[in-house]
């Protein structure tokens, strides 16, 4: 079996050697080396001459692993300013009141974490100290994605600053009082403290990249200069596993983006052990994030370390940290000296020797307590050394134990996670620990209290001028007042109202031609900000890319191949459009970074996201609700959607029910326009509710998600009558009705049924018109059903309101009141989506759908094959007055034969 250690043939290997006899010298004294003085300080002279070898730019293959030690040495440390003996009582007031909200809270079975903040309280505490820059700074201070399950420990740090009460702390979890504080950091619930969602695990490191990157692309189009603004991710090493945090570690190094640093806990645990029982998570993620090219700086070991790596003269010690597994780093973690001194020393001499000069005490103080991450000194090191590379990100493994200061009932415990109190005599013991002023008595009825040193105790005040210093108080998050924008010309939108004549024109291309005359207007355009994962041609989006560029922070080195031709491929430092390649994951990370500007940075900005439809709810609908908990605004735009509509790609790209995933985004107003002018009436909305002048009541912190087909109709002229544009927005109008139609019915008294239609199957429900009128003798009005969502969010509304005891109609009875006949609503997804609103319409309602996996056909026999076609509306129309009596039994028949169904 082949060692994946091993160096593997390159470039090298197939060149002619020119001095054999030199080669063979260099290789002899590497054996002399390993005979004389062992493998060890051979591999270790190889690192150094390596290392010697990358800094003169000699172009040699980068290590990927460096020893299990800190990067950082203890003489190459430079001094922490402040005041740590002061940082160190903020912090253990800090440990204290996190650990005490949890446990109160737990008497209600709200739960909560106490582990993950224990062994991470001082990364935070050393950043908000030292480097975390607040919203007053420059630019727009920094993002900070914290840890979502250290989420206790920032609201503790909170309560103390001032920010927030003991009531609030005793609310932790229970929100529904209007006090509480959410689980985790979620902006929609406590808006003026979190700006960015971090759970669920993975999207926090995913979104961070790409909040760093729309950083820079807001300084580059000189919409601001954020370029102080620095992103800090908090993660944990567990989290690493999902394929979310490491999707774009390539993207970061790849553009340089040195104002990013990751932070990772290495705890060595997840929530039900170790992260990498036989081997060593650090080094696996170190090698990860070397290799796609980020800075790497390892803080594993505290000060106490320092006299064994000074008597390790033989590299054995160095050896067999890097051997020993985390699993068992763990299992040292709570035993005793003698064990360590067996398992850990006495597996060579030369750390048995060693092992001789260390005391019991010296031996525990190491193994149980001094790690990197629960020093001042190393982590300051460790994110100085961050932000002053250059270049490339940074990561940060940190070295923690989880549940540090808790206790031997916590610490390091495969448990720890789900442990959610701590008794009263573990808290008096922790208190003794941390030398807190609270004594016995303030333990009222067995309940922890809260400890805070006073509003004006020198804590607190060295903590608020600590963060005056950097800009104000962080985590923040700051509702700008911004003036609306002002609207785009009302020509870009009325221009799609007297229709295409007999031009075929597909809503995907409409939605873009609006999108080009939208970015030219000379108010809003450059706000606009066009996002597409590799597929701007199947949009027919090429013509963008002359006109606004896209975005690359080296420009264009190259001279493109088609650049002869007009709608060349063109690169550049101020590029509006983002084309992420194909990573629908990279593009909503995009987006949500763009939507939510207006707060981040003071910018409102418009995305515009377009993709597959299939690909957009469907992979990605968990950053979606991301999106709705951030509170982002935008366009998302599901193109070439439908089951039947996209010809030949079948099963994985027929998409059939995004609308039903979007319908449980409490966020997300869902449409389905049939015809251009709909199209352009709903953006017109969406900018103004978005970005203009909101009315009342009207939550400007929603999405707009439209789906639009790559079927080339002709697109009518909009209907002149009142109510269109509200029935539109809304979600239901009547398009036409049989008379305006003008299609021929013979009887005076001719049966009649109301066809809904949306997106593209309308054009299938007017050519049932026509048959049904022409072939049967029946009248048929046909209404375009824009959004079933949002008539179905509006009766909800309406039910709710009449609990509370008003009087309120839904407007989809409102619409259909007086409507003769049954309503058939049919639409190119499953029947789940028309279905929505079958509860309140009064009439008669049955539904026509595409339930089911998709497939791989022509138009006419997908269509055909779901019964969704013109000819199987008839059919279920017929069927439907059959039913009713109103046209005889034996035409459904007749017409199923007649159609072949």
């Amino acid at each position: 079996m082949t060692d994946p250690n091993a160096i593997q043939p390159s470039a090298l290997d197939q060149l002619p050697d020119r001095d054999p006899e030199e080669t063979a010298e260099w290789q002899a004294s590497l054996d002399a080396v390993a005979k004389a003085a062992g493998p060890h300080r051979a591999a270790y002279l190889m690192r150094r001459t390596l290392e010697r070898a990358e800094g003169t730019g000699i172009a040699l293959p980068k290590l990927l692993e460096t020893d299990y030690v800190n990067t950082i040495p203890t003489v190459a440390e430079p001094s922490a300013p402040g005041d740590e003996a002061m940082e160190r009582r903020i912090t253990a007031w800090n440990r204290w009141n996190a650990a005490a909200m949890v446990t109160r809270g737990s008497k209600y079975g709200v739960g909560g974490h106490i582990a993950t903040f224990a062994s991470a309280a001082w990364l935070y505490e050393t950043g908000f100290n030292h480097f975390f820059k607040g919203k007053e700074a420059d630019g727009s201070g920094d993002q900070l994605y914290i840890q979502g399950h250290a989420s206790p420990g920032i609201y503790a740090r909170a309560f103390l600053d001032g920010r927030l009460t003991e009531q609030h702390l005793d609310h932790f979890r229970q929100e529904s009082g209007g006090d509480g504080l959410p689980s985790y950091p979620h902006p929609r619930r406590l808006p003026w403290l979190w700006e960015f969602p971090t759970v669920s695990m993975g999207l926090g490191p995913l979104s961070a990249i790409y909040q760093a990157r729309f950083n820079r692309y807001l300084t580059a189009r000189g919409i601001k200069d954020v370029s102080n603004s620095h992103v800090w991710a908090f993660l944990g090493d567990g989290e690493m596993d999902e394929p979310e945090s490491t999707a774009a570690l390539a993207l970061a190094s790849r553009e340089g983006l040195d104002n990013l640093t990751f932070v990772i806990n290495c705890n060595l645990q997840r929530l039900d052990g170790p992260v990498r029982a036989n081997f060593k998570i650090v080094q696996e993620l170190e090698a990860q994030f070397r290799g796609a090219g980020w800075n790497v700086v390892k803080t594993l070991w505290g000060t106490a370390w320092d006299e064994l790596f000074q008597l390790d003269t033989t590299g054995a010690l160095v050896r067999r940290l890097r051997e020993v597994p985390d699993a068992q780093v763990q299992t040292y973690q709570t035993r005793d000296a003698a064990y360590i001194r067996e398992d850990f020393f006495g597996k060579d001499p030369a750390l048995v020797e060693m092992a001789k000069l260390l005391s019991d005490d010296k031996i525990l103080e190491c193994f149980h307590l001094s790690r990197g991450g629960h020093e001042a000194r190393k982590v300051y090191a460790a994110y100085k050394a961050a932000v002053e590379f250059k270049g490339a990100p940074t990561v940060i493994l940190a070295q923690t134990v989880k549940g540090h200061t808790l206790g031997e009932g916590f610490a390091s415990k495969n448990a720890n996670h789900q442990m959610k109190k701590l008794t009263v005599d573990e808290f008096k013991t922790m208190r003794d620990l941390l030398e807190l002023p609270i004594s016995d008595s303030q333990f009222v009825d067995g309940q922890v209290p809260y400890g805070h040193p006073g509003a004006d105790s020198p804590e607190v005040r060295y903590l608020q001028e600590r963060r005056a210093a950097l800009g104000g108080p962080a985590p923040a998050r700051r509702t700008h007042t911004l003036a609306p924008l002002p609207a785009p010309a009302e020509k870009a939108f009325a221009s799609f109202d007297k229709g295409s004549g007999s031009q075929n024109v597909a809503t995907t291309m409409a939605f873009v031609r609006l999108v080009k005359d939208l970015v030219r207007d000379k108010e809003s355009g450059k706000r606009w900000v066009p996002i597409v994962p590799d597929e701007a041609r199947t949009f027919g989006m090429e013509s963008l890319f002359p006109s606004l560029g896209i975005y690359s922070p080296k420009g264009q080195t190259y001279e493109p191949v088609d650049r002869d031709q007009l709608m060349y491929y063109k690169e550049a430092k101020n590029g509006q459009i983002l084309n992420e390649g194909i990573t629908e994951a990279g593009s909503m990370a995009d987006f949500i970074a763009a939507s939510t500007a207006y707060a981040t940075h003071g910018e409102a900005m418009i995305p515009f996201y377009i993709f597959y439809s299939m690909f957009g709810w469907q992979r990605t609908a968990d950053q979606m609700w991301q999106l709705g908990d951030q509170l982002g605004r935008g366009f998302l735009v599901g193109a070439t959607a439908g089951r039947t509509t996209l010809t030949g790609e079948g099963l994985q790209h027929a998409d059939g029910h995004s609308p039903v995933i979007a319908a449980t985004n409490p966020a997300a107003l869902t449409y389905d326009p049939a015809f251009a002018y709909e199209v352009a009436a709903i953006v017109k909305d969406g900018l103004r509710r978005m970005y203009g002048e909101a009315a009342p009541g009207e939550d400007q912190n929603v999405f707009y998600y439209l789906t639009v087909y790559n079927e080339p109709l002709p697109q009518p002229a909009k209907p002149a009558v009142d109510g269109v544009d509200e029935g539109i927005v809304k979600g239901l109008y009547r398009f036409n009705t049989a008379e305006s139609a003008g299609v021929t019915v013979t009887a005076a008294n001719a049966p009649r049924i109301q066809l809904l239609g949306s997106g593209t199957a309308i054009h299938w429900a007017l050519a049932a018109q026509k048959l049904l009128a022409e072939e049967w003798g029946v009248a048929a009005d046909v209404w375009s059903a824009t959004s079933w969502t949002e008539l179905r969010r509006d009766a909800l509304e309406a039910d709710a309101a009449l609990l509370r005891g008003e009087e309120r109609t839904p407007y989809v009875r409102q619409a259909l009141q007086g409507a003769e006949g049954p309503v058939l609503a049919v639409s190119d997804y499953m029947r789940q989506v028309p279905d929505q609103i079958a509860q309140w319409v009064e009439q008669d309602y049955s539904s026509l759908g595409a339930d089911g996996f998709g497939l791989s056909d022509t138009r006419e026999a997908a269509r055909r094959h779901f019964g969704i076609d013109a000819q199987s509306i008839v059919v279920a129309a017929l069927a439907q007055l059959a039913k009713r009596g109103e046209v005889k039994a034996t035409a459904v028949k007749e017409a199923r034969e007649k159609y072949g169904l």
